[in-house]
């Protein structure tokens, strides 16, 4: 990985967005700085740093944090969808 990926990476994660590397980051030896990467972004930002060689985990670690936000968002129900006819949508508008 170069820098300029990692650089990139670190815009995205300070932007908010969970930001997920199938390679490895250079920062085994500094675990308080592994550790607000990982962790403490997060809390911050928004968005945080993963890793994951694996492309099966890699996948399912994206769609379990997907989950995480609809759930904080509220938006993780199913609901009955509604199919309406312009008569309906009218009486919205008015409404």
């Amino acid at each position: 990985m170069s820098e300029k990926a990692i650089s990139i990476g670190q815009y995205f994660v300070a932007s908010g967005v969970y930001t997920i590397f199938g390679v490895h980051l250079p920062v085994d030896g500094a675990p308080v700085f592994k550790d607000y990467l990982f962790k403490e972004l997060e809390k911050i930002y928004g968005g945080m740093w993963d890793l994951e060689a694996d492309p099966i985990r890699h996948a399912q670690k994206m769609i379990a944090h997907i989950d995480k936000k609809r759930k904080d968002l509220g938006i993780d129900m199913a609901r009955e969808r509604v199919l309406m006819d312009m008569a309906d949508r009218q009486k919205l508008e008015t409404a």
